[in-house]
């Protein structure tokens, strides 16, 4: 199918005024210059449909990467009834997230890589884009093979190593050179295969905060881009920490699981942090995918922030930390992963993954494929 979306705002995610975007094969093929009747003679020559979205009144922007959600859920803090069910398709794509990578957390006896594996390839196979990360909080972490490296060259969907925790009660605080070998064999076995290799870190709220990280870079000469840490707003002080690692080239990630998101961000900027090395994640489990849309949302709703300006954080940046070649843009040769939103009221009204048509005037019409055969009826509902 051949898909045109016409009349609509482009943020690319920097802002490229109104224009045509036209998708074919799963790919951003053309944008500008073209209009249906040109596009319907295309999708002749090629042999097949068109369909035509009119953006009109909307913004076509580039879909969510969320680099941080436990899809095979979490195992919670206070009992196995506390345990969160698996993160399902319609979740996730309804509320812009196009890729996602799929992390362990403290759990990894229960919740198991080969089991996060089996979700991200279910859902590559319902039309999102899923990767994962092996390990887990501990040091050393639970692999597929022998080693990190091995699993980064072995597995097509690994993609590092996280999240490995660091100043947390939950956790050893493991030796810096035990933290400085595994970043390297993630880095390494990310060279020999043409992958991010980075090392993902979750920060707890013991006052080492950032330390170890900064003991990598200064004592053992461990390259900052290497280092990924998320949670980075949990406390001022480490949100301040936060600022100076990314000054000296890490990213840094801010979860959507607390309110307030957009004050983060604005405190990250006004303390001159470098937007360019800002994300923002979901860390959904049992909280909801859909907080990191909403907090986006609010960001530029309620707190103020240009769109162009917030946009990136969950599009283009880490697509750039996690070498995602397509995707968090909007260009010729991308990948099609787009959302059209209304202009004042950022509200979705069609979200488009790898070319497949997943939300349609605001419906969902590209559900869990294990549905087609099940007469199960699942309503989850949480605090409203």
């Amino acid at each position: 199918m051949l898909l045109l979306i016409e009349n609509g705002e482009v943020y690319a995610p920097e802002p490229r005024g109104r224009q045509a975007v036209l998708v074919w094969d799963g790919k951003v093929v053309r944008m500008g210059g073209i209009d249906s009747r040109g596009a319907r003679e295309a999708a002749e020559t090629l042999g097949g449909e068109l369909e035509v979205i009119d953006a009109s009144g909307c913004l076509v922007v580039p879909g969510f990467v969320d680099p941080h959600m436990h899809l095979t859920g979490g195992s919670g803090e206070e009992g196995f009834a506390s345990r969160t069910p698996d993160l399902q398709l319609t979740e996730i794509v309804p509320w812009g997230t196009t890729t996602v990578v799929g992390v362990l957390g403290v759990d990894a006896t229960t919740r198991t890589l080969p089991g996060l594996l089996a979700k991200v390839r279910g859902l590559n196979e319902e039309g999102m884009t899923a990767f994962l990360y092996t390990g887990h909080y501990e040091v050393p972490p639970v692999t597929f093979t022998d080693s990190v490296r091995n699993d980064l060259l072995l597995i097509r969907e690994v993609i590092g190593v996280g999240e490995i925790a660091i100043s947390d009660h939950r956790a050893v605080q493991p030796d810096v050179r035990e933290l400085a070998r595994l970043v390297v064999d993630a880095h390494v076995g990310g060279m020999l295969s043409g992958k991010a290799g980075i090392t993902h870190f979750h920060l707890g709220e013991i006052p080492d905060r950032l330390s170890p990280l900064r003991a990598l870079i200064d004592d053992l000469h461990v390259a900052p881009e290497l280092l990924y840490p998320s949670h980075v707003q949990r406390t001022p002080e480490l949100l301040a920490e936060a600022v100076e690692l990314a000054k000296r080239g890490s990213f840094v990630d801010m979860d959507s699981a607390e309110e307030g998101l957009g004050g983060c961000i604005r405190s990250f900027l006004d303390q001159g942090g470098p937007a360019a090395r800002l994300t923002l994640s979901s860390d959904a489990d049992s909280t909801a995918p859909k907080r990191l849309f909403e907090q986006v949302r609010a960001a530029v709703l309620e707190d103020g922030l240009p769109l162009e300006q917030v946009l990136p954080l969950v599009t283009a940046n880490p697509a750039c930390i996690l070498k995602l070649q397509g995707k968090g843009k909007i260009e010729p040769g991308a990948d099609a992963d787009l959302v059209v939103l209304r202009k004042e009221s950022l509200e979705i009204v069609d979200v488009i993954a790898r070319g497949k048509l997943m939300v349609r005037r605001g419906e969902v019409v590209q559900r869990e494929s294990y549905l087609e055969e099940s007469d199960r009826i699942l309503v989850l509902e949480g605090k409203k």
